[in-house]
């Protein structure tokens, strides 16, 4: 009698089903079992292990949080291992006053590019008679070109040292913005204290004449001829040429050049008080900002002084206006000063310009 083979088949497919559950089996077990420990454990030894069994965790907390402890290097805050204002400091730097001061800068020039296209320049209403009345001394020229032109140098490193990362490494590349960053901060530190000087002499010999008044307020208040068609009564400063002064004194020589000579070490130096480094983090947050308002602002200023307002400009080239200019935007200046009116010649420039106005 012959014995029965067993279908080869039938022991296959009992092979492969074994293999599938005990598949299933261990991957159900990888997921179960850890999480069985939440059985035999309570809420308290559950915080505990949190607490006090995550060393790392707990070392670099007690890192970031600036105690000082025992360096045997020398000097202010050498004792503190990690210092966290820092990344607060280049969180705010590089987020809030690099993204929203950019923004505002962009907004400030297209305001002034968009008022252009409306309003157009303000021409000067009455023909020129060739007449002309003196307005700044040589002196007060010089100083004013002078911190002028320091105020561009310092706008220009100052805002490439803050915006060059993104801006001018995609046009410079990495090792070129290096190069050009690490000019423009010994110009920023240099020039700046040169600069200094300038506004302080603005302070010195241009406040007797930004003195608020009653008329002041009426210039603003009516929008000072540069909204609608009116030109309001004005001495030799109007109220927006005084809020500008105003805005060069108190932000620009109180708080940027102010913070500027701390950030260089000089209130230190010059015996004013210690600087931490928490304080000069303080000090460059108020410089950055206040320096991006006096730029906004001067922005402004530059488009009312050149292109913004026919003959303006002549003052400060030429140290004369014409007197239809003077009547018409310092009317209460020009009653003082109209007995000095003559024919005195000017540059070709201001001739030519003259010449161009009178025949348009």
């Amino acid at each position: 009698m012959k014995k029965q083979q067993p279908n080869s088949r039938t022991s296959a497919g009992k092979r492969m089903r074994a293999m599938g559950w005990s598949f299933l089996f261990i991957v159900l077990s990888a997921m179960i079992l850890p999480t069985s420990s939440y059985l035999f454990t309570s809420d308290q030894v559950y915080a505990q292990v949190n607490d006090d069994e995550n060393q790392r965790s707990n070392f670099w907390r007690a890192v970031r949080q600036g105690n000082e402890g025992y360096s045997a290097v020398s000097g202010p805050e050498t004792g503190v291992f990690i210092n966290n204002g820092g990344q607060n400091w280049r969180q705010i730097r590089n987020g809030v006053i690099s993204t929203y001061g950019g923004w505002g800068i962009i907004g400030g020039l297209g305001a002034i590019l968009l008022f252009f296209l409306i309003k157009g320049k303000i021409r000067i209403e009455e023909s020129r008679s060739g007449l002309t009345v003196p307005r700044w001394q040589v002196w007060e020229r010089f100083m004013h070109w002078y911190t002028a032109a320091g105020f561009v140098v310092l706008a220009i490193t100052g805002l490439s040292m803050l915006f060059g990362r993104i801006v001018l490494i995609p046009v410079l590349g990495a090792k070129g913005f290096s190069a050009w960053a690490n000019l423009s901060i010994n110009i920023h530190n240099y020039v700046g204290p040169l600069f200094s000087i300038g506004v302080f002499a603005m302070l010195l010999f241009w406040v007797k004449n930004n003195i608020p008044n009653a008329t002041d307020m009426k210039w603003l208040t009516s929008g000072g001829g540069i909204i609608g068609n009116h030109h309001p009564s004005a001495g030799k400063a109007n109220g927006g040429e005084k809020v500008w002064y105003w805005i060069v004194i108190l932000i620009g020589l109180l708080a940027v050049c102010g913070t500027g000579f701390a950030l260089i070490g000089w209130i230190e130096l010059l015996g004013f008080g210690d600087t931490t480094r928490a304080s000069m983090q303080w000090m460059h947050q108020i410089h950055s900002v206040s320096a991006i308002i006096w730029v906004i602002v001067f922005f402004g200023h530059a488009y009312i002084g050149t292109i913004g307002t026919e003959g303006a400009l002549e003052g400060m080239t030429t140290g004369r206006v014409s007197v239809e200019w003077a009547k018409q935007h310092h009317d209460q200046w020009y009653d003082e000063v109209k007995d000095q009116a003559s024919d005195e010649p000017r540059s070709a420039a201001v001739t030519d310009g003259n010449a161009e106005t009178s025949a348009t």
